[in-house]
């Protein structure tokens, strides 16, 4: 997934050229990784985790599932989800170079349960009418991003539906969510948190 950095506090890590999908289908894809400003996906063993845990959380069962991949970028958490056999994967990216990548290897592997949009997220979600599932939030690091998408975020969840996060420090569970899991790769925080009911 993509996290473009200031300058300043970018990582002395350069990003991988390929990553490759964990499990399902497409098991062992390759995901080429565009020589982006600091694009960052989400790496293997992270993703290989929270897919346990929504493996255990919803029993096995992927195929009823919409996910929203908000910051697509390299399409390794939602093409991940994809070959699980969510019924839709929705992936938005603002860099049109990236969508052109997504949407090749789209077409390589045949995945018609993966649907691509160029376009910013905040506005994406904004306008979406669907309900998600999953929303998976990978923004990009120091800009702000969380406390700008988290409320139209949660409103696009489905009742129960669960929010997965990546961040540069721990964060705490927003009103009327619940925090299921945590974990820290490296210098990633990654949280998967559970939508609760409004209280009458």
């Amino acid at each position: 997934m993509p996290s473009s950095r200031p300058s300043a506090a970018r990582s002395h890590r350069t990003a991988p050229h390929k990553v490759r999908i964990i499990g399902g289908r497409y098991k062992r894809t390759p995901l080429p990784v565009l020589d982006l400003p600091d694009l960052r996906p989400t790496p293997d063993r992270v993703r290989e985790t929270l897919f346990n845990w929504l493996n255990h959380l919803w029993g096995g069962e992927f195929s009823d599932k919409i996910v929203l991949d908000a910051f697509a970028g390299s399409g390794a958490l939602g093409f991940e989800a994809a070959s699980r056999g969510v019924a839709e994967a929705v992936l938005v990216e603002t860099d049109r170079r990236a969508t052109a990548s997504l949407e090749e290897l789209r077409t390589r592997l045949g995945a018609s349960n993966v649907n691509i949009v160029t376009g910013d997220a905040r506005t994406y979600l904004a306008r979406a009418a669907a309900r998600y599932d999953l929303v998976l939030l990978d923004p990009p690091f120091g800009q702000d991003w969380l406390n700008r998408i988290l409320p139209a975020a949660l409103q696009a969840l489905t009742d129960g539906g669960m929010l997965y996060i990546e961040a540069e420090a721990p964060i705490s569970a927003p009103s009327r969510t619940e925090l299921l899991r945590q974990d820290k790769a490296g210098a990633v925080h990654f949280h998967l948190l559970r939508a609760l009911p409004e209280t009458a």
